[in-house]
């Protein structure tokens, strides 16, 4: 470490005691909500639903908590293998005292929702009993100083790549590169244009993506896959997303498909779809969400008839992203109409033929319009009709009906923490153009990042990505090492949307007025970020999942 040691140690012990102290707080904010929404040892649902602001914002404490405990993890890990330079060191103070601070003083939920301490009951009496002065010193390690001596490492650093060492072995490193270049020569070059013509992504990049083994990252090498991890998922992820955030998501699709017929498929349904989808040689879409339902799928009504040897689906669909060029559907049906709820629902592996703008569904029984959209381009929008559509039988996933809510919960980990990972990439992006632009532009006879209220900006987008990027990394090696993780994947997401959202708000307030023009790639980035606090799990929905975890202890 190049740093000083003696002030590292002393760094860790205080923020050792600033966890101590946010976990206390945890400890009694949540003991202090489950009495309020709880009648004889049970979670009241409409109490909760009254008690919906300390319940997110207790989704959000959990969330800084963990935060803390991965900033302090990652510090010592890489100090323990003698990588932790003074920009890690720089990085984690200021992103450990800021986080530690917001946990006693006001976590935003939002630009305009905030949870503190009263929110459970709690005084700053009893905070004060809990803090140490080695955890006040923990708080205060994000400061003028160290803002501006962690952007001044920055510069030296140059643009492109994650702030300090991320914490990866060689292996996870040489992908990051290797993705790099592929983006930085097929994709950043062309993304702004793709972004200005709502044009899709060139089929050209989507066989490079292939021939990358994007597709087929986590598929078992049985089938034709890599057989990797959910951390080399994120690592993909992160660093096509930093290009464009279409691109990063277009191995979400065939993530998803991969892992309900790893999951749930039969022998016969795992050995045909998925060395087609591992290769990129067949493209998937994920047919979930319903004009009126959204994230209530228990409503869904899309309706699937066994007529012999065919299903006869009868229905619309909605915000269903790259259906015209996919070529295979898991798509979410009702089959027992008379069983309510989540029972009766099941999955079909839907085959079609690929369309285009031209002709976007060329398949009978299948109708569709494009939804335009801010951003999140590159893969297109549409509502879907189906009027009699025709699915095989044989392709019912699993073989069983009922079980396709089911089948669908065991994707929502990987999903969520690929939606992270998207966050991550896009919070980087954010800062590259925004650092970027602050070394250029200059007014008043200097350099933009020679302001200080420019330089904290980029300094705060470069700890929280820190943040987020280290919380979704443990998600991940949670989901690698076969442990459930639906409540840090849901964290990941929760935590990176908001950081990606603020990081691009920021960078185009370094930007000015530019920003604001369509001709700056930042604008583009900027309605990207707006998407991730709203798919996969609103942040509203994705706290109250959280927050319900929690109550009932099933963590």
């Amino acid at each position: 470490m190049n740093s000083d040691r003696t002030a590292f140690e002393v760094w860790v012990a205080d923020a050792q005691a600033g966890l101590a102290a946010a976990e206390t707080f945890y400890g009694h904010a949540l003991k202090a909500l489950r009495e309020q929404v709880s009648r004889n040892g049970r979670i009241v649902p409409d109490i909760l639903e009254q008690q919906q602001h300390a319940a997110h914002g207790l989704a959000w404490l959990a969330t800084y908590v963990q935060g803390l405990r991965e900033v302090l993890a990652y510090s010592e890990r890489l100090d323990a293998e003698q990588r932790f330079g003074t920009t890690e060191f720089a990085l984690s103070r200021i992103a450990f005292g800021e986080y530690l601070t917001q946990v006693f003083s006001g976590i935003p939920m939002s630009q305009g929702e905030f949870v503190r301490p009263a929110d459970f009951g709690l005084t700053q009496r009893q905070i004060a009993g809990w803090l140490s002065e080695g955890a006040e010193r923990a708080m205060v390690g994000n400061n003028p100083d160290s803002r501006a001596e962690l952007v001044r490492l920055m510069e030296q650093s140059g643009n492109g790549d994650p702030v300090g060492d991320p914490g990866l072995d060689e292996t996870l490193e040489a992908i990051r590169t290797e993705m790099r270049k592929f983006s930085d020569a097929e994709v950043t070059p062309h993304a702004h244009e793709w972004h200005l013509r709502n044009a899709y992504i060139p089929m050209e990049v989507i066989r490079g993506l292939g021939d990358l083994g994007v597709f087929g990252l986590t598929v078992p090498e049985e089938f034709g896959g890599m057989g990797l991890g959910k951390v080399a998922m994120c690592v993909v992820t992160e660093e096509l997303s930093r290009a464009y955030i279409g691109v990063g998501s277009l191995g979400t699709r065939s993530e998803i498909a991969a892992e309900l017929i790893l999951c749930g498929g039969t022998q016969a349904q795992k050995e045909k779809y998925l060395p087609l989808i591992a290769s990129g040689e067949m493209l998937t879409t994920a047919v979930f969400t319903e004009p009126n339902t959204g994230s209530d799928l228990a409503s869904l009504r899309t309706r699937a008839v066994r007529d012999g040897d065919v299903y006869r689906v009868s229905g619309n669909k909605t915000w269903i992203t790259h259906p015209v060029r996919a070529d295979l559907m898991t798509l979410l049906v009702r089959t027992n109409p008379n069983e309510p709820g989540y029972k009766g629902l099941s999955m079909l592996l839907a085959e079609k033929p690929r369309g285009d703008d031209s002709n976007p569904f060329p398949a009978k029984g299948m109708t569709g319009g494009e939804i335009e959209v801010l951003g999140y381009r590159g893969m297109k929008e549409f509502e879907i009709g189906f009027d009699d559509f025709e699915v095989e039988a044989e392709n019912l996933l699993g073989g069983e009906e009922g079980q396709g809510f089911k089948q669908l919960m065991q994707t929502f980990e990987s999903a969520r923490i690929q939606t992270a990972a998207r966050a991550v990439g896009v919070a980087q992006s954010a800062m590259d153009l925004g650092l970027r632009y602050a070394r250029d532009r200059i007014q008043f006879g200097k350099a933009l990042i020679n302001f200080p209220r420019v330089a904290d900006k980029i300094a705060m987008m470069a700890a929280e990505t820190h943040v987020a990027r280290q919380i979704t990394y443990f998600a991940a090696r949670a989901k690698d090492d076969g442990r459930r993780c639906d409540l840090e994947a849901g964290m990941a997401k929760l935590l990176g949307a908001r950081v990606a959202w603020a990081a691009a708000d920021n960078a185009l307030q370094i930007h000015g007025g530019n920003g604001f023009a369509q001709e700056y790639a930042i604008s583009r980035v900027l309605c990207d970020a707006r998407i991730l606090n709203i798919f996969e799990g609103a942040a509203e929905i994705q706290a109250q999942v959280i927050a319900r975890r929690l109550l009932e202890g099933n963590n």
